[in-house]
């Protein structure tokens, strides 16, 4: 059942060092955008922030053998897909599971609730998963609301599904409860309240116990760090650690990464912002890389605390934005033969003896094996470690590689990324045959995956906006990370599951949103371009508005209705999805002369929203001044933006397809919304940019912002955009 390479747990192994050294099909001379790509996706209910995970051969009851891929949701449903197609019986998931019963009242938790915008719009299934192969059972934390006669009950809770059905296994779920001895909260103990936690980091199995680590929403109240294990089988809890016991804050949230193990069974986690006072005795561990024995329960064995926490703490750049690579002994020394790595908001790479991590040091944090200051931007997640090699995403920075050998790292990186990365940076994942033919893969927070020669990061060997009409990647999840598994690369979306490997054969032509390149729905009004081949006879440009029916000899119609050409040639076309075409499927059918060249369908939604990029992710904005928006020309704090995108739906007063908008009166969608850094933006308009026809203008406010670059996403009527970057002072 489980003869192949499996991803069992979040990135791939305890280590948490984020490499499949067991892949054998995919490598740098077979990765690119000629002869690999987007396979398929599965729709989902809700936000993926969970790695994927995978199984082969696992025998579904009643639909036979299949590999496996699993993705829990924050509308809190885990899924069971086929992971190796979508077509016939596989367009529907293997088995799906919900924890919702609307009719008794048990819904998930609705962001507002928590006064926390950290995760939107809901709170359901954060954290990834863990499958235990020996019992073939898949773990999971879920978050409810609970309304009866009146009274709301916030519920965690802990299941154990069997991976073959999703059925419950016995004695599952439990109910998330614990106490521990401590001052924090005004008495003698502490209680785990679950409305003001959510299960942020990944569930780590280890020994027959299932760990679950715990984040507060924001930093808003009284919360504390706690670990809470269950036995496996019978899920009866057996440990409770709390970090900030007579204290507060210190939660753990890693950005989703799972707790380390090392070869002896010890825990390695980050606390964030949080009391300390160990060094007079007591037991609040704020702010400090901690590590857990589990022999007996959970019991502190050794910590580092940087030197500068306070300041970490007042200025909320907390060491636990990341957690903890667990590095191989061949880069160590005779004096530190056991290391780990990390990294926090600060950008200061820590370089640790997980033998004798260091405890705190006054003025310095000298007495650790390497401190580097201000090598990386604000990291969140994981760094990820291969071939003596570190690999950092930081915010606001490039992919970098720091050498290490002899417990030493280099002072600088031996390659980079070409590309930035905005907020919140990526996490690094490693696909490699053994020590060979290493990848870094990483999902870019515009909407892009991206694959980088692990030996040479100035080599991009692929990224999914090469080809978007075919390989579109959709909304991206901050602090997501991709898994690889047997020649294939699953990530999770906002609202999919999508697959990518080699190509061996693609359709005739796909249909996309020419903004966002995102081929899963596109909207009346919008505009759209095609790919193919053998399209038109030749290449032409509309030359005025209303837009043609038909250019270079071809045309289109999309559901019997024509739809107006913008730009045509023999490889692509550019079209406007006319208005008058209805929610649901659609035939879309290019034409040269009288004779059909190709068709396919594509699904119709109310709004598919997409932003125009510049290129590097930027997005196309105007400033208030009419100036382009860039790193040397930012937006003001309070000034007003102005974003172009497609695929907004209908408008108010209508506008004939293909006609050009008028300035007067503006023709405007209403419900549109938007987030710049994920903060709110009021938006000032939403409609036709006037004397076009399929572009929309959204003009922004630009809230509060230090300086600096930051994604911008529009959404409307519950649809969401791709993000494109702006820079604000």
């Amino acid at each position: 059942m489980f003869s192949q390479t499996n991803v069992l747990t979040y990135q791939y192994d305890l280590t948490r060092a984020g490499v499949n050294s067991h892949e054998n099909t995919l490598t740098p001379a077979n990765v690119n955008a000629a002869g690999f790509g987007k396979l398929f996706s599965h729709s989902v209910d809700g936000v993926l922030y969970g790695q994927p995970l995978y199984v082969a051969n696992v025998a579904i009851p009643g639909k036979g053998m299949h590999n496996v891929v699993y993705v829990a949701t924050e509308h809190d449903s885990v899924y069971a897909f086929d992971a190796d197609s979508n077509t016939g019986a596989n367009s529907a998931p293997l088995w799906q599971v919900s924890f919702l019963n609307a009719g008794k009242g048990v819904t998930t938790v609705p962001a507002s609730d928590t006064f926390c915008g950290q995760i939107e719009p809901e709170i359901g299934i954060t954290g990834t998963p863990v499958i235990d192969a020996s019992s073939g059972t898949i773990y999971v934390v879920a978050m409810t609301k609970e309304t009866s006669g009146g009274a709301v009950n916030y519920v965690q809770r802990l299941h154990a599904l069997d991976i073959t059905s999703g059925a419950e296994r016995a004695g599952s779920p439990v109910i998330i409860q614990a106490t521990y001895p401590g001052t924090g909260e005004g008495g003698a103990t502490l209680t785990f309240n679950p409305k003001n936690y959510k299960a942020r980091p990944g569930l780590l199995l280890l020994n027959g116990t299932v760990y679950t680590s715990w984040s507060s929403h924001c930093d808003i109240g009284k919360y504390h760090g706690w670990i809470i294990g269950y036995d496996a089988a019978s899920l009866k809890q057996t440990a409770v650690y709390n970090d900030t016991p007579n204290g507060n804050e210190g939660s753990f949230w890693q950005s989703g990464a799972a707790p380390a193990v090392d070869a002896s069974g010890n825990i390695y986690v980050v606390s964030a912002n949080g009391s300390f006072d160990a060094t007079t005795g007591g037991a609040d561990l704020g702010e400090s890389y901690i590590k857990l024995s589990a022999s007996s329960g959970l019991a502190v064995a050794d910590y580092f605390t940087p030197f500068n926490y306070a300041s970490l703490n007042a200025g909320d750049t907390d060491t636990g934005s990341a957690g903890v690579a667990l590095i191989g002994d061949e880069a160590g020394s005779a004096q530190h033969p056991h290391l780990m790595a990390g990294a926090g908001k600060e950008g200061r790479i820590y370089l640790l003896d997980r033998d004798n991590l260091g405890k705190l040091n006054t003025g310095s944090d000298s007495q650790i094996v390497q401190s580097l200051p201000g090598a990386i931007g604000s990291l969140f997640g994981n760094p990820a470690y291969f071939n003596q090699t570190l690999y950092f995403c930081g915010a606001g920075d490039s992919l970098k590689a720091y050498p290490i050998s002899n417990a030493r790292m280099s002072t600088t990186p031996s390659s980079t990324s070409s590309v930035f990365f905005g907020y919140p940076g990526c996490v690094p994942t490693i696909s490699a045959t053994g020590t060979a033919s290493g990848i870094v893969w990483v999902i870019d927070q515009a909407g892009v995956l991206r694959a980088y020669d692990a030996a040479r990061l100035s080599t991009e060997l692929y990224d999914s906006n090469q080809n978007r009409a075919r390989d579109a990647f959709g909304s991206a999840v901050k602090f997501s990370v991709p898994a690889v598994a047997n020649g294939k690369v699953y990530a999770g979306t906002q609202n999919s599951l999508v697959a990518y490997g080699l190509l061996s054969g693609s359709a005739a032509i796909t249909v996309s949103n020419a903004a966002s390149g995102n081929a899963e729905a596109v909207a009346p009004g919008e505009l759209i371009s095609i790919y193919g081949s053998g399209l038109a006879t030749s290449t032409a440009t509309a030359g005025a508005l209303p837009l043609p029916a038909s250019l270079g000899g071809a045309s289109v119609s999309i559901n019997g209705i024509s739809a107006p050409v913008l730009y045509a040639s023999s490889t692509q076309i550019n079209a406007q999805v006319p208005f008058e075409v209805t929610s649901g499927t659609a035939n879309v059918s290019v034409s040269v002369g009288r004779n059909v060249v190709s068709s396919t369908n594509v699904v119709i939604q109310a709004a598919a929203p997409g932003i125009f990029l510049l290129g590097q992710g930027a997005a196309a904005v105007l400033n208030q001044d009419e100036s382009v928006n860039s790193q040397n020309l930012p937006a003001a704090v309070g000034s007003v933006i102005s974003a172009y995108v497609t695929g907004l739906g209908e408008v108010n007063p209508p506008v004939a397809t293909g006609a050009a908008a008028p300035s007067a009166p503006l023709s405007t969608v209403s419900g549109v919304t938007a987030t710049i850094g994920g903060a709110a933006a009021p938006v000032q308009f939403a409609g036709l940019a006037p004397g076009f026809a399929g572009l929309y203008q959204v003009n922004i406010q630009v809230p509060p912002l230090a300086s600096g670059a930051y994604a911008l996403q529009i959404s409307v009527g519950g649809t969401s955009s791709n993000t494109g970057l702006i820079n604000a002072r």
